[in-house]
């Protein structure tokens, strides 16, 4: 499977590469790509829109993406979580946004078997996991954010850990371990981490912090790949009503009539995990109503009002589509080699379950 991906039916490769397009003129000089023009960067963000970039053959501007990435992270091997035309605007670590680089390497690997590049990154990629490791917490979660006063580390976040964010992580161990295997240097600990935090994702979810009413948290520990199989569709199948609205898309929160591009692109590809393919079609399908002519994505769209807020178009949002037309391509031939990296494929096996110890008193 090589080339541009496409969906028979939805979106050719032309309209991929449209999309793709868009991602590479909204970034900046330095190799950064902002949620939108003047925009601030996050990390975890700016890999989500590098890899649709890799997925459309723009090589120069995925390895610019990616060198920026290189070039921002500190000494503790954290990111900052928010840039704004160079400057930090918000010195926070945030661990999911830290570790997903690991995903993006991988995703690079996948598509380009560029070895050299792997390399160069790894050091990187081995930093930021061992930083997300050194956080997690007794039971096995991985607090949100370790936040810095007076340019220093200073405490954890008070909302602790939160589901969605250590499904993520979750995801990235797979993808270090893999390229730690790939490269010959083995990083148990963070199979051990891993197992811990998978534990923690499907048996004690009431220990992460309730963030209930947020999409996110409903399908992420399948989209992260530590809930799959029949348990997996289940999970999806028990609030599928309370976020999926029939013909537009996914609710970013369950109270509020607004569906959002990257929730409902990321449910896709939850969905094709766990070989849900028509359902991921079809929502896929609806989704497009935010589409734009020139390839941009709308962030979301309150159908209460019938209009399209907030009034901007997001990098994300696109980056998620063009991942989640690769995934869905792929039952077509039409896909390139990392259309599995939400399916799990290439990754590391998913971690053993291990049970911390705490649990056996403190979790429920």
């Amino acid at each position: 499977m090589t080339g541009l991906p496409a969906v028979p039916g939805v979106l050719d490769a032309a309209l991929v590469d449209a999309t793709v397009a868009s991602i590479e003129r909204t970034q900046e000089r330095d190799g950064a790509i902002p949620w939108e023009p003047a925009r601030h960067v996050d990390v975890w963000n700016h890999v989500e829109a590098a890899m649709a970039l890799v997925v459309g053959s723009r090589t120069d501007a995925a390895r610019r993406a990616y060198d920026w990435v290189l070039g921002l992270q500190r000494h503790d091997g954290s990111w900052p979580t928010a840039v704004v035309d160079g400057v930090v605007t918000d010195d926070a670590g945030d661990a999911n946004f830290s570790a997903y680089l690991a995903v993006g390497v991988w995703h690079h690997w996948l598509v380009e078997r560029d070895e050299a590049f792997v390399r160069r990154c790894w050091p990187a990629v081995r930093a930021g996991l061992d930083w997300v490791t050194s956080l997690q917490m007794p039971f096995g979660g991985i607090p949100w954010q370790e936040c810095w006063t007076d340019g220093a580390p200073s405490h954890v976040h008070e909302d602790g850990a939160l589901l969605a964010g250590s499904s993520s992580i979750y995801q990235a161990l797979r993808a270090g371990v893999a390229i730690a295997e790939l490269l010959g240097e083995p990083q148990p600990d963070w199979e051990l981490a891993g197992g811990r935090l998978g534990h923690a994702i499907r048996r004690h979810p009431a220990e992460f912090a309730d963030k209930s009413t947020f999409a996110m948290d409903w399908y992420y520990p399948v989209l992260g790949g530590a809930v799959r199989g029949e348990e997996g569709v289940a999970l999806l199948d028990a609030r599928w009503d309370d976020f999926v609205v029939d013909g537009l898309g996914v609710r970013c929160v369950d109270t509020n009539p607004w569906v959002t591009g990257a929730e409902s692109a990321e449910l896709v590809m939850a969905l094709d995990a766990v070989g849900q393919h028509d359902r991921a079609l079809r929502l896929f399908a609806d989704l497009q109503h935010l589409r734009d002519d020139d390839g941009r994505y709308a962030t979301g769209f309150v159908y209460a009002d019938g209009v399209r807020w907030p009034p901007e178009h997001t990098t994300f949002t696109a980056g998620a589509v063009v991942l989640a037309a690769d995934a869905l391509g792929a039952r077509h031939g039409r896909a390139t080699g990392g259309s599995g990296i939400m399916r799990g494929d290439g990754l590391a096996p998913p971690f053993g379950e291990l049970t911390p110890h705490c649990c056996a008193t403190t979790a429920g």
